[in-house]
């Protein structure tokens, strides 16, 4: 109950991403019947009936990832102070969130089992004059447990992974808030690293280190009154005061995802020399599989890197501002852009097998990479919004310290090139070597 007055008095942003859910869940769902309709109308072609049902798993993980997306931005299942003194803490907005996102993907996969069965002729007369049969499996009665448990999946597994997302974590020993920590004798630090024995009662150590802290937060002024290096913007100050929380966080997956990202690609080459159509070199689809992996993992890192080379060679205000967004960002937003680059790749590869597939399956073909690419859009877009809550209050800090909107503009559209020159070409080599040994 709690779940559907969340859901009901919800912006109208956040309703529309959950339509979005919903509209890909009964995507997603449709294609699951298709495959268990041509399973029945095919009873004889068991291998392809499974390949078929084989390919709904990436629209299915797509669709998945897209409501663990949207269920990351839902401000009204986000812990805020006073709400566990009602009852509502971390763990209870987990369940009211996943319940939410379980509500919206059942409404989907209704919807498809409602289109299924009027495409059959079960609720009226057969529609387009019979077309398309063969995945329908018109004139045979529909296993309707079947039909249920594969329509369960979407939700079942959406649920599931914002549950898993969204869970309370508990601080690691040993750790202590980056907000405020304690020293020896009870002193305050805003620092977790240690001090060796007696460094404390060292004559100017901590003037020291407060005289390091106000250089790295705001630099010193130039003659004109504004900061030096920087154009004469605020911003450049609060920029270089957060560079040392973004340059900490570096993405870890840089090195594994370039290592995945080469073994997909050395597998597709060998699977090319077998010969043969794509799918019956099933070598061929792990390589592109691999490859997709790779993207996906390296994404935060490039995105990292991306973030670096803004800043290279005497950076002024506005690429120091881009560069250390990026930084920060790059664990938020990197993995959806590198989901992104890798449907994209395995898009532009996939198209070289379009003259092999069978006829019929065409409009299934067409639906599967539309919903897969969309999901990844809108994943990425709502990683955007979610990045742009997150830095809601370092943008409201830069304006009140008096930095231009058209200066923060820029800087948005400045990542946004930058990441463009960066993940554009990258997607276009991968793909275009991803394809070669499909289309051989």
């Amino acid at each position: 109950m709690l779940a559907l007055r969340l859901t009901r008095s919800a912006h109208p942003a956040v309703q529309l991403r959950r339509l979005l859910v919903a509209a890909a869940s009964a995507g997603t769902g449709f294609l699951l019947l298709s495959a268990l309709g041509h399973a029945l109308g095919n009873p004889d072609a068991a291998s392809t009936s499974t390949l078929r049902l084989a390919w709904c798993a990436a629209p299915l993980a797509a669709t998945v990832y897209f409501a663990v997306a949207v269920a990351r931005t839902d401000p009204g299942t986000r812990p805020r102070p006073g709400l566990s003194a009602v009852g509502l803490g971390p763990a209870r907005l987990m369940a009211v969130s996943a319940t939410t996102t379980a509500l919206s993907c059942t409404l989907g996969s209704m919807l498809a089992l409602l289109v299924f069965l009027h495409l059959r002729g079960d609720l009226t007369g057969m529609p387009f004059d019979g077309a398309a049969t063969d995945f329908l499996a018109a004139g045979r009665p529909l296993p309707l447990p079947a039909a249920l448990t594969l329509l369960s999946l979407v939700p079942l597994s959406a649920s599931a992974a914002v549950a898993v997302t969204l869970r309370p974590r508990e601080p690691e020993a040993g750790t202590a808030p980056a907000a405020r920590s304690y020293g020896r004798f009870g002193a305050y630090r805003r620092t977790a690293v240690r001090e060796s024995f007696g460094a404390y009662g060292r004559f100017g150590k901590q003037f020291g280190a407060a005289a390091r802290g106000r250089r790295t937060a705001v630099p010193a002024p130039g003659p004109d009154g504004t900061a030096e290096g920087a154009t004469g913007s605020p911003a450049a100050e609060s920029a270089a005061g957060a560079a040392p929380v973004a340059a900490a966080t570096v993405p870890a997956g840089l090195p594994w995802g370039v290592a995945v990202l080469a073994v997909g690609l050395a597998v597709e080459a060998l699977a090319s020399r077998t010969g043969g159509a794509a799918g019956d070199r099933p070598a061929a689809l792990l390589g592109l599989a691999l490859t997709s992996v790779g993207l996906a993992l390296a994404g935060p890192g490039l995105t990292h890197v991306c973030g670096r080379l803004l800043q290279a060679v005497r950076p002024g205000a506005l690429r120091l501002l881009a560069g250390r967004v990026l930084m920060a960002e790059a664990a938020r937003i990197g993995r959806p852009l590198g989901v992104v680059c890798a449907v994209l790749a395995a898009a532009y590869a996939m198209a070289s097998l379009q003259h092999r597939q069978d006829a019929t399956s065409q409009p299934l073909v067409t639906l599967g990479v539309l919903l897969v690419a969309g999901c990844t859009l809108a994943t990425l877009l709502t990683a955007a919004v979610e990045a742009r809550q997150a830095r809601a209050g370092t943008t409201e800090e830069l304006r009140r310290l008096g930095a231009p909107a058209a200066t923060l503009r820029k800087a948005a559209v400045l990542r946004a090139l930058a990441l463009l020159a960066l993940f554009g070409p990258l997607t276009l080599v991968v793909a275009e070597l991803s394809a070669w040994p499909l289309s051989r």
